[in-house]
């Protein structure tokens, strides 16, 4: 078979002709020959697979870049990066699902009735934060309120930066409408992160300071969430513990997208690295969640200090069989301790009650 006009190539492939020209023009799918006197462009068969290949991946949704760089890799090598590039859809696609899942509560009202007639649900907490067993200095800050749970784990410049993040976040403690949460955190954060470039600015030797952030604010039985960084909120939930954050780390990317397996995470020599973060040159992309909450439930706001070194099957137990906030921390604590405590470990427990139940205890 000779060479194929764009127009009869274009019905081979699906792909019209106004966009072959363009990936002519972009080097990602250049005809065979183009003739010297008509301009024509002038196609081989063979480069039908690619063609198609090509159609294929723009109806996923894959940018121009990553479908030239797809392209050019063995069918093996080709397959992980389209397995990698769909987790990242399916993970933008979940945190999409659930603002929208808020938005249609909000906008029907649904909020309104929760916070009403769920006034009965409280919580009683309890923070502790430790320098580990190698660490010189404690870098994490906890706080834990009536309506106000934070961890931060601060960088480049001891605690500061964490102390700073979780100040800019005390106002929510005082209470926060349940239809305003989303905003309320939004604008909080945002002076989170403000207070941490403050504090990079005012000394040079601060420059590089930084900080995750991971805080839950109540109202009613609801509760929001921001999130950024590598600690991590836990609920426990009918015997069940469930990781309710994502860690913005670059060994979780490597996980999200089949590169490395779980085993290899543990041991991986960038598991610390951060690909989002308040300041420290990260990108700043906080997570935002909405969540019921529901009596018996027990959350754990934790640093990286404590799940870098304890599994999370002897964090459930603890938060299983412990009904004092105040003895799990303790507990939790020393078990990273016990580990080797090679990094500041900062653990904030709250169990969520009837507020009847909260006053006779």
């Amino acid at each position: 078979m000779g060479l194929l006009t764009i127009g009869a190539f274009a019905r081979a492939s699906r792909l019209s002709p106004k966009a072959l020209r363009l990936y002519d023009e972009l080097g990602l799918l250049p005809p065979a020959r183009v003739d010297p006197y008509s301009g024509y462009r002038l196609y081989d068969p063979a480069q039908l697979e690619r063609a198609r290949l090509v159609a294929w991946l723009r109806r996923l949704g894959m940018p121009l870049a990553g479908i030239r760089a797809v392209c050019e890799l063995e069918p093996e090598a080709a397959a992980r990066e389209v397995r990698a590039y769909w987790a990242r859809v399916e993970a933008d696609t979940a945190a999409r699902r659930d603002l929208a899942a808020f938005l249609v509560d909000h906008l029907s009202g649904r909020d309104t009735t929760m916070s009403s007639d769920h006034t009965t649900l409280g919580i009683r907490y309890a923070v502790l934060s430790d320098t580990g067993s190698v660490r010189e200095s404690n870098d994490d800050a906890g706080y834990a309120g009536p309506r106000l749970l934070a961890v931060a784990d601060g960088f480049g410049g001891g605690r500061h930066a964490g102390e700073a993040a979780i100040e800019a976040l005390k106002p929510l403690d005082a209470g926060v409408p349940g239809g305003e949460l989303l905003s309320a955190l939004e604008e909080a954060a945002h002076r989170a992160r403000e207070s941490v470039s403050a504090l990079a600015a005012s000394d040079p030797a601060l420059r590089d300071v930084g900080t995750t952030l991971t805080a839950m604010v109540w109202s009613g039985s609801r509760l929001g969430l921001v999130h950024i960084g590598d600690s991590r909120a836990y609920v426990l939930r009918d015997g069940e513990l469930f990781q309710i954050t994502h860690d913005h780390t670059v060994v979780q990317s490597l996980l999200d997208e089949g590169r490395i397996t779980p085993e290899e995470a543990a041991s991986h020599p960038q598991r610390a690295l951060l690909l989002r973060a308040m300041g420290g040159g990260s990108a700043f992309e906080p997570d935002f969640a909405l969540r019921d909450a529901r009596a018996e439930d027990r959350y754990l706001l934790c640093s990286d200090g404590l799940t870098g070194v304890v599994p999370a099957e002897a964090i459930r137990r603890v938060l299983a069989s412990e009904d004092d906030p105040g003895t799990a921390v303790r507990q939790l604590v020393a078990l990273a301790n016990r580990a080797g405590g090679p990094d500041n470990v900062t653990c904030v427990v709250a169990h969520v009650a009837e507020r009847r139940a909260l006053t006779s205890a």
